[in-house]
């Protein structure tokens, strides 16, 4: 488990730099999860360190694999100096030990919401889980672990979040594509859905 956390961490200072803080976040009956912050001028990218070091297990199979199974690390990029975003990393940390607390396997296109706003202020309480493979490239384990994939979060508003489940991810994401939407800001508001 430490050995893939190094490789982890390796290829998130590959892909983002050298972390300027990290913290750590423990619940009752799970590994700890890290949340490393990079700043790159003006955005900001939060990224989990934990996560990854166990499989994710379907919630329907009848006994977890120790080794095969997808794994995952979760990436959060906003733009800096606008909003206490800083206060997000009790919140990513939360959705880091999701797999471990409630057996769910995070994917491209699924929802994760945490029930309260991302930072104060937040317009945002879940967020939409996006395609690996931009930022940071997938970490290849030995056989027959799975790779590592670092997905990207985007915020989502309650209305999107909701009309995400009637009309799908892809749908969502074209509106934001055609609306222009800068997914990016902390402070943005819904984008018009109807």
């Amino acid at each position: 488990m430490a050995d893939v956390l190094a490789l982890v961490e390796a290829r998130l200072r590959t892909g983002l730099g050298e972390p300027d803080a990290r913290a750590a976040v423990t619940f009752l009956g799970t590994d700890r999860v890290e949340v490393l912050r990079f700043t790159d001028g003006d955005i900001v990218r939060y990224a989990t360190l934990g996560m990854s070091a166990q499989p994710m297990t379907d919630p329907t199979a009848a006994l977890a694999d120790p080794v095969k199974g997808p794994r995952a690390e979760l990436v959060l990029s906003v733009r800096g100096g606008l909003a206490d975003t800083d206060k997000v990393l009790r919140p990513l940390a939360v959705l880091a030990a999701s797999p471990q607390v409630e057996g769910l396997v995070v994917a491209p296109g699924a929802s994760l919401d945490v029930g309260e706003p991302l930072w104060p202020g937040a317009p945002f309480t879940s967020v939409l889980v996006a395609e690996a493979g931009g930022l940071v490239e997938d970490l290849d384990l030995d056989d027959p672990m799975d790779p590592v994939r670092f997905l990207p979060l985007l915020p989502m508003t309650p209305n999107e979040a909701a009309w995400k489940r009637v009309h799908g991810a892809a749908a969502l994401q074209e509106r934001w594509l055609n609306s222009g939407t800068d997914l990016r800001d902390p402070l943005r508001k819904s984008v018009s859905l109807d």
